[in-house]
């Protein structure tokens, strides 16, 4: 990334990421919700025709709230997310870095992949795991959670921590993938919208049009797994998949090739508005930050 230098301090990254993504959960969620309730249905028989009529059926059962059901656990994990994807790219980065400080499409490529690796291991696994099991829950009707932090307590005691874990790999599988082609997308964009002005490399408003195309870009090469991750994340998922093949191999079976894109309309969305806006509140905090002397 442009704004990415190898001057980045440790606590300023900290501080950077977790403030982005929860500032990026809190104004996006509604289309993540949208997202996931569009996997989870059955599409042979869906209860909703569209992301229009899944907003408007929630809203008219549950009220607007509904459509932050799980909002909680996802912004304090998105920070973590955050805070781990762009403390393991600034790190991976200086490996790969020429004396001028440039890094090419190869290291921005696997620097990517493993910010992504480790933000999917250590904070989206468990966070979309408890986001997932309490859409569901409130999907099904089945109220058997009261919030994100009462579904944190009864998987840890029914299941356990590996409880938190379902879908890991599907989920690390996405989450590489999606960082190992979004940010070299990201710089092949920017570079265009800028036509090589280097005055515009901490713009936020340009790093986040950059960030957004990217952001969709990056969808049509990670939707497979990200269905197959949602699935082995619901509410029902222990009692009907032995595994992440199973899983895939089930889902082909019962409703085709389809099954495997289904929400690809609503998180194209999603990823335009949390990618965009990753893209440009991250350099904008730094902007802040710089002037407060940090």
């Amino acid at each position: 990334m442009a704004f990415v230098t190898k001057k980045e301090s440790g606590v300023k990254t900290v501080v950077k990421g977790f403030v982005t993504g929860g500032t990026m959960v809190v104004m996006s969620y509604p289309l993540e919700y949208m997202k996931t309730q569009m996997q989870l249905q059955s599409k042979t028989a869906p209860e909703y025709n569209g992301m229009v009529d899944c907003a408007k059926k929630t809203v008219s059962k549950h009220g607007v709230q509904g459509l932050y059901r799980g909002a909680s656990v996802r912004i304090v994990g998105a920070g973590c997310q955050q805070m781990c994807r762009w403390g393991a790219y600034t790190n991976l980065c200086s490996l790969f870095r020429d004396e001028n400080g440039k890094i090419g499409v190869v290291g921005n490529t696997i620097s990517g992949m493993g910010a992504g690796v480790c933000e999917a291991i250590i904070a989206v696994t468990p966070v979309e795991t408890i986001k997932t099991r309490v859409t569901d829950d409130l999907r099904r009707g089945t109220g058997q959670y009261r919030g994100s932090g009462d579904a944190v307590v009864k998987i840890l005691k029914s299941e356990g921590p590996m409880g938190l874990y379902r879908g890991a790999v599907p989920t690390i599988l996405k989450q590489g993938t999606n960082q190992a082609v979004r940010m070299p997308l990201q710089v092949y964009f920017f570079g265009i919208i800028s036509m090589g002005d280097d005055s515009k490399k901490s713009s936020p408003i340009y790093n986040g049009i950059a960030g957004a195309m990217a952001g969709v870009g990056s969808v049509f090469l990670t939707q497979p797994q990200d269905c197959v991750k949602s699935r082995m994340q619901g509410e029902e998922a222990k009692k009907l998949y032995s595994g992440t093949w199973d899983c895939a191999v089930k889902m082909f079976k019962a409703d085709g090739p389809s099954a495997f894109f289904a929400g690809s309309v609503p998180r194209s969305m999603q990823m335009a508005a949390n990618v965009g806006l990753t893209f440009a509140i991250y350099p904008a905090i730094g902007m802040l930050l710089a002037k407060i002397g940090m």
